[in-house]
């Protein structure tokens, strides 16, 4: 039986997409991690960090074996995505998908525990080119595609063809949105606790043209970010409108954002001079 804060996404009884949600209630901010199971493998999308690793231990375990875990995926480097990285190496021999970019930098999240596996954890590190690539989870594929830019400069997203299902990152979030079991309904209102999030974290509206452009190639049945509501239906197309269309980053940065505010010492640091 499923938690409450477990959802299943798809399910056709030989493949399941599971997204658990709330795991940090009331800690940080809200990430939803995502476990796909195909033939008793499975593999384990942005399982987060230290706040969620307990409690998404005990969430996966209900579902599969840990030693069943053949993958760990990382949509990008952040912290509420993949800063756990350590344990999971420890606790599973599941192998890390991430971009080349970030290879170099995951073991700094594991010096510890690779250090007690004697650097065998560095060789479960899989570096994937810009391109992307394809593993396959039991006997399904699962598709790593572009999405540099949005917005680590080294970002994937993950395409389950089983399920036709885009886990998108942080493309499409809207951090701190409850019920985000539940799709999104009211598109107009949605998107405005997505604004200034993608407005910030996106690079450009050339990049969100270049994604959505892509994604439009794709045979998707739902885009599920790592924050917030998912996008089912016709809203999935707006959504895909809206980014095409978005101004966000350099496009809207300006010398007032430039400006070198030379701000006097503190009453604290003054005293700590003399």
């Amino acid at each position: 039986m499923l938690g409450k804060q477990a959802h299943v996404l798809y399910d056709d009884g030989k493949h399941r997409c599971l997204m658990f949600y709330n795991l940090a209630q009331g800690k940080g901010i809200q990430t939803n991690q995502f476990l796909i199971t195909d033939r008793g493998r499975g593999a384990l999308i942005d399982p987060g960090g230290e706040l969620t690793f307990a409690p998404l231990t005990v969430a996966v375990s209900n579902y599969i074996n840990l030693a069943d875990l053949d993958y760990i995926l990382a949509s990008d480097q952040d912290p509420d995505a993949i800063s756990s990285l350590g344990r999971w190496l420890m606790q599973t021999q599941a192998s890390v998908v991430c971009s080349h970019l970030w290879a170099r930098f995951l073991p700094h999240l594991a010096s510890q525990h690779l250090d007690a596996m004697h650097d065998s954890g560095a060789r479960r590190i899989l570096a994937l080119p810009d391109r992307g690539g394809c593993v396959t989870v039991g006997g399904s594929d699962l598709y790593v595609i572009p999405a540099h830019f949005l917005h680590s400069v080294g970002s994937f997203n993950f395409y389950d063809q089983k399920s036709k299902i885009l886990f998108s990152g942080d493309i499409g979030s809207s951090p701190g949105v409850e019920n985000q079991q539940h799709p999104v309904e009211d598109f107009d209102q949605h998107a405005k606790s997505m604004k200034a999030f993608h407005q910030r974290y996106m690079c450009s509206n050339k990049v969100c043209r270049l994604w959505a452009e892509m994604v439009t190639t794709l045979d998707i049945r739902a885009i599920v970010p790592q924050h917030g509501k998912r996008f089912e239906g016709e809203n999935m197309g707006r959504f895909l409108d809206w980014m095409y269309d978005l101004k966000c980053g350099v496009d809207i940065v300006n010398q007032k954002d430039f400006q070198a505010r030379l701000i006097p010492p503190t009453g604290l640091h003054t005293a700590n001079a003399s």
